[in-house]
């Protein structure tokens, strides 16, 4: 999800006022893109935590630091993502002129999350290492897996193709690690998986509706 989103802006300007412009002409694309990025990004949370246990292993400092940076960058960069909506709904009600000279106005304005930005950068790094000095991942995935250190971070970040290297190395190193997962545990019955489907998309709904109403 993480690289479809960063595929679906990639023909836009990473910075802020190239990707307002390209919301302007391109509302549905913009706006599905940045949603595929945010909710990959919500979803990884599970994956690092699994990643940080098998490094735990070996490696418990490194797993610990590594998985808790991430974490918190994971924070940061889901922040980030309300943000960007915000700055695509002044576009959309205030026109793009005076939505451009909003955010350029309040860009780099202090908050607490900002603190975090930092740690995701050196929480990949430490992770990478520990992944490979653990025997987790082999030396090419850890260093794939270290290679989301270089991905953008901060409101309203685009993409380039340092982005699709970053999050295409984010798929090589936990891609197979996942399906190795999911293959080491019991395997469940169709109608298991089907039930379990059910009850996940009708409380997405659910909650979708809750926040709508909100």
């Amino acid at each position: 999800m993480l690289l479809t989103g960063v595929l679906l802006r990639i023909q836009f300007y990473f910075f802020f006022p190239q990707q307002l412009a390209a919301f302007k002409e391109n509302p549905v694309l913009l706006v599905t893109a940045y949603n595929f990025f945010v909710a990959g990004n919500i979803l990884l949370w599970p994956a690092i935590i699994t990643l940080a246990q098998l490094v735990g292993n070996k490696k418990r400092q490194l797993a610990l630091w590594g998985g808790t940076f991430v974490i918190f960058g994971l924070f940061a960069r889901t922040f980030h993502g309300g943000a960007d909506h915000l700055a695509f709904q002044l576009v959309r009600v205030q026109g793009l002129e005076l939505a451009t000279k909003a955010i350029a106005s309040s860009y780099g304005a202090f908050n607490i999350v900002a603190t975090l930005n930092g740690a995701i950068l050196l929480g990949w790094i430490i992770l990478a290492v520990g992944a490979y000095l653990s025997g987790t991942l082999g030396l090419f995935r850890s260093v794939s897996l270290g290679l989301m250190a270089a991905l953008m971070l901060g409101v309203l970040k685009g993409s380039s193709w340092v982005s699709v290297i970053a999050t295409a190395g984010l798929c090589i190193a936990l891609v197979p690690l996942g399906i190795k997962v999911l293959q080491s545990g019991p395997i469940p019955n169709l109608k298991a998986v089907i039930g379990w489907l059910l009850i996940v998309l009708t409380v997405v709904v659910v909650f979708y509706f809750l926040g709508q109403a909100g």
